[in-house]
């Protein structure tokens, strides 16, 4: 079978009128200067395309297009296909004479030159199908990345839904969503968020305090009296109980010291609901919250936990009169900075709380009695490189400064005062 190329050259000649004598192929080729030109000149043809196709290949790789790419391969490979049918051709019908002319000799050279070059080429071709098929396998791992993460967003979409929140509501501006799991570690961080807030709380308490001509020492008795306290500093810790008896007082209630005749009554299964309510106040300014809804769960919560936490005649002696103190028995949250600071606070108990009851079971929460043995099990000390005196009885808590946690199996610890200890300096 001829070569296209070729056959259209014999039909070329035949309409010129010029007689072709039926006899073998070698012959005519050997014998047809026509014949040799026209194979030389469909050699070179196709070496052009092929040169033509490569480049359209190379062009294909930057920027990469799959389907040119497959397109300018298959060019690629027709050619190599057009020169191998040359090849074999001319193989078949011209044995190697056993005298070889200078005009013969230059051709098997040129041809030799040529088939060095068309395996050059076929390497080429399959480098890039090799590249294809890396690139290829990309695309279908981003693809299965981004079905991933598709997956993921419908979820989380989802999840949001639920919980009664926008999009925009749970996203950090950029559009990527900012929604925590439920879990242990996520109760942990809130819990010590908490710690915090009480310890905060305390320092402008007793500055006001001191300011205000109060005996600290008394005052720090009358908490909690009969501590022996390793250091007088140390007497800040009674203060510090002080707030977490108050502002925990009902903490094991759903209500959470709320009155349910006036306040939202939730279903007892309802972790979602608790949860949603901790992820709406979670990042928000608490006085922000009370503007918009003064008279919610938590504008009642805080109400009364100011009440019992500020005795009236703590008040009077911090502000000379009892203003503010009337101002939020009327149902109103003032703007002032001392009850900013409380807000705070009350922030931080109050989502604790709404945290506790979205687990299922909920976390418990639990306290140590002044007088209770210490035991590192439940309890942590907020005093740090305490002495035991090994002769005497074991070490007795003097007070319990924040409550611990029974949840999911752990136990978080509640933090005390061991009392009549000595501490390493």
């Amino acid at each position: 079978m001829l070569p296209s190329g070729l056959k259209e050259t014999q039909l070329r000649e035949s309409n010129n009128n010029q007689k072709v004598h039926p006899q073998p192929m070698e012959e005519s080729i050997n014998q047809n200067p026509e014949a040799m030109e026209a194979l030389i000149s469909n050699l070179f043809g196709n070496i052009s395309s092929l040169k033509s196709a490569y480049i359209e290949l190379q062009g294909a790789h930057t920027p990469y297009d799959p389907e040119k790419i497959q397109a300018a391969d298959k060019v690629v490979i027709s050619e190599l296909k057009n020169l191998s049918e040359l090849k074999h051709f001319y193989r078949e019908n011209n044995p190697k004479p056993v005298c070889v002319s200078p005009q013969d000799s230059r051709l098997a050279a040129e041809i030799q030159e040529q088939q060095s070059l068309l395996k050059t080429y076929e390497v080429m071709v399959k480098k890039f199908q090799s590249e294809i098929q890396n690139k290829d396998s990309e695309i279908t791992q981003m693809l299965q990345k981004i079905e991933e993460a598709n997956q993921k967003r419908l979820k989380l979409e989802k999840n949001l839904k639920l919980r009664g929140m926008s999009t925009n509501e749970a996203s950090n501006g950029d559009g990527n969503l900012q929604f925590p799991d439920l879990t242990t570690e996520l109760f942990i961080s809130t819990y010590e968020a908490a710690a915090k807030a009480v310890h905060d709380f305390s320092k402008p308490l007793i500055n006001m305090m001191k300011a205000a001509g109060w005996d600290l020492d008394s005052a720090a008795n009358s908490i909690e009296p009969d501590v022996v306290y390793a250091k007088r500093p140390h007497k800040k810790y009674a203060f510090e109980s002080y707030i977490c008896q108050r502002m925990f007082s009902g903490f094991q209630q759903k209500n959470f010291s709320v009155n349910s005749e006036s306040a939202t009554v939730m279903a007892d299964d309802d972790t979602e609901t608790f949860f949603r309510q901790f992820l709406a106040l979670k990042d928000m300014d608490p006085l922000d919250a009370l503007g918009t809804n003064p008279d919610s769960n938590f504008g009642r919560f805080c109400r009364s936990k100011y009440l019992i936490l500020i005795h009236p005649k703590m008040e009077a002696s911090f502000f000379g009169n009892l203003d503010q103190r009337d101002y939020v028995t009327g149902g109103g949250h003032p703007r002032t900075t001392f009850y900013q600071v409380f807000l705070k606070l009350a922030k931080s108990i109050w989502i604790l709380h709404r945290l506790a009851y979205s687990f299922d079971p909920a976390a418990k929460i639990f306290q140590v009695k002044k007088g209770s043995e210490f035991s590192d099990s439940y309890m942590e000390s907020v005093v740090k490189n305490i002495v035991v005196d090994e002769k005497e009885e074991n070490p007795r808590v003097g007070l319990m400064v924040m409550p611990g946690f029974w949840i999911g199996g752990s136990v978080i610890q509640s933090r005390v005062y061991v009392s009549g200890v000595k501490v390493l300096e």
